[in-house]
């Protein structure tokens, strides 16, 4: 028999010795992100998925060991402290004693705190971990500022006993939904999973990325103020990322990580979504691009450097604002470097764009403004000339 065991122990260790593999993936690294600008992330999937392998891997890549705490089977007073009486209360007080997982945590001096099946927790608990989750505390502990905590749920439907997040909790992490990739998963069941490595950043970018994360959070707030604070109207919804004043602040350490980090713009979607929501998220992405949008100034000072966008609905934008600074002030010159602007958009890109801010430049000729050559040369695309002649 002890043969026996001996041998299926071998084989055991076999089937837990796997590879990793560098490989692109957007999920881990916004994880891996978010761990970085030491943020709590709280990942959404259903039982199975690998959330729980996620974070081992997680653990393992960064070098941090790995302590899991399921808050669903721990009472309030195991994140809060219990409370110890001492030789005289009256002068000292009654000390609230942590829990052993913090104490080694602290012993430790770093780790990764997983907090798993978040959504099985009852109200109290979530309660208890308010104070956990914000400000590092466990009863009299401080956890120190090397541990990160992420944390773990199912959807209410596939939660045993669900419950759903209270709003206070929800509003302190980074949600992430977790989906599996059919690719990833197939490599990793014959031996090599993806590899976590923490991002690079960037030294000598860290101001400019923190003043561009500062300045697209504040202009995008400026001309839409409602969106500072929207507490949902039910009860799911507030179980998920939606703004307030935290996750924009939130937003701005995510942006300035992913900025420094040079992150993709999916992986920044998939942040600044996770803590403010999807609608205020996309609002949020959107003025990211036309915060770097060319100023219509600079093009028609110099039309024919002009390097436009590759995306549809930017360059769209970009010529309409050189049309509207034109309109704003009608000069022959900016007149006739407007049309070179759109020759080099017809000339670089969908000539279907041209034809609404062509046609609405035609219409600001005055009256003594030859027409310009370039529109001899949009006429294949736009049947503008008699337009500019009849204006």
């Amino acid at each position: 028999m002890t043969q026996t065991l001996d041998i299926a122990g071998e084989l055991l260790d076999l089937l837990a010795t796997t590879a990793t593999e560098p490989r692109a993936n957007d999920q881990l690294e916004a994880l891996t992100l978010a761990v970085a600008a030491d943020l709590p992330v709280l990942l959404w999937g259903e039982p199975g998925i690998g959330k729980t392998a996620a974070l081992t891997q997680l653990a393992d890549s960064l070098d941090l060991p790995l302590t899991t705490v399921i808050a669903s089977v721990h009472e309030p007073t195991d994140f809060s402290g219990l409370p110890v009486i001492g030789a005289d209360p009256a002068v000292h007080g009654v000390p609230m004693a942590p829990p052993d997982w913090a104490v080694r945590l602290v012993r430790a001096g770093r780790g990764l705190l997983f907090l798993d099946e978040l959504s099985t927790a009852p109200p109290a608990v979530q309660a208890a971990l308010l104070r956990l989750v914000l400000e590092r505390r466990v009863g009299a502990l401080r956890l120190p500022p090397e541990v990160r905590i992420v944390a773990a749920a199912n959807p209410r439907a596939s939660a045993a006993d669900g419950w759903e997040l209270s709003a206070p909790l929800a509003n302190r992490f980074v949600h992430l939904q977790w989906t599996f990739d059919h690719d990833v998963v197939l490599r990793g069941l014959g031996g090599t999973w993806p590899h976590t490595v923490l991002p690079r950043l960037d030294p000598a970018g860290l101001p400019d990325a923190v003043a561009y994360a500062r300045r697209a959070v504040c202009g995008l707030l400026t001309a839409r103020g409602s969106l500072v604070h929207q507490l949902p109207t039910t009860e799911t919804r507030r179980g998920g990322p939606w703004p307030s004043p935290r996750t924009w602040e939130m937003a701005i350490r995510l942006i300035a990580f992913g900025t420094a980090a040079g992150a993709s713009r999916d992986v920044l979607s998939l942040l600044v979504r996770g803590v403010v929501g999807d609608g205020p998220g996309l609002e949020l992405l959107a003025h990211m691009d036309r915060m770097e949008l060319p100023d219509p100034e600079d093009l028609l000072a110099a039309p024919g450097e002009a390097v436009l966008p590759d995306r549809g609905d930017l360059r769209q934008a970009v010529l309409d604002g050189v049309v509207a600074a034109v309109r704003q002030r009608p000069e022959r010159e900016r007149w006739d470097a407007a049309w070179a602007v759109l020759v080099r958009a017809l000339e670089t890109g969908a000539p279907d764009l041209v034809v609404v801010p062509a046609t609405t430049l035609a219409k600001l000729r005055r009256d003594g403004w030859p027409v310009p050559p370039e529109i001899e040369g949009l006429a294949g695309a736009v049947s503008i000339s008699r337009k500019a002649v009849a204006a």
